[in-house]
């Protein structure tokens, strides 16, 4: 899917995006992915050929994330226009990966996002080469990370966690993060070293 300028508007010519890998950090709410893509970035910030993408989502930016607000409106102009190359709606909420990872796979860089499960057969779809990390962590401990951020009421935090769509395929790698952060995070670190 190559990017093409219409006008100030990105469109996408239909073939799949490369020759760069998007890398997808993918489980449920609460399972730690951006803390782990935080402590990867980090650890990783002397490599040139990695670079972390910053998810547009229609909420209010806080401290939880380093994220791209942007009103309904907008989002929905932006699809429109064709300006995000992978996009998706969970939570009451709309995300996406914004136009400027598109340069960086055509550089053969690697990519990597904060993604969803729903979302993979997609980007498998409009990217040739993504890679799948899921992590996830038991029930209790995702649903007391998740009351832990003060967004939800108790029931929307059960909601979250009955809302856990399965993997199609098992991912290039699974996190179970429960230990201390360095020891998950290394291992996200360790994997997109070797990529």
């Amino acid at each position: 899917m190559n990017a093409i300028d219409r006008g100030g508007e990105r469109k996408f010519d239909g073939g799949r995006l490369g020759p760069g890998v998007l890398v997808l950090v993918v489980g449920p709410s609460g399972a730690g992915k951006d803390t782990l893509i935080a402590y990867a970035r980090e650890r990783l910030a002397g490599r040139a050929d990695i670079c972390f993408a910053r998810r547009r989502i229609t909420r209010a930016v806080d401290a939880t994330e380093n994220h791209i607000a942007v009103d309904d409106d907008a989002f929905a102009r932006a699809v429109a226009e064709g300006r995000y190359p992978l996009h998706w709606r969970a939570n009451g909420l709309s995300y996406a990966l914004g136009e400027e990872i598109v340069k960086e796979i055509a550089g053969g860089r690697i990519v990597v996002a904060n993604g969803s499960r729903a979302t993979i057969a997609e980007a498998r779809l409009r990217f040739q080469n993504v890679k799948v990390v899921h992590v996830t962590a038991p029930p209790e401990v995702l649903a007391a990370r998740i009351a832990a951020r003060g967004r939800e009421s108790g029931e929307e935090v059960l909601a979250r966690l009955a809302r856990e769509p399965m993997l199609a395929a098992p991912p290039e790698l699974r996190i179970l993060n429960v230990d201390a952060v360095d020891a998950a995070g290394e291992r996200l670190a360790a994997f997109l070293r070797g990529l």
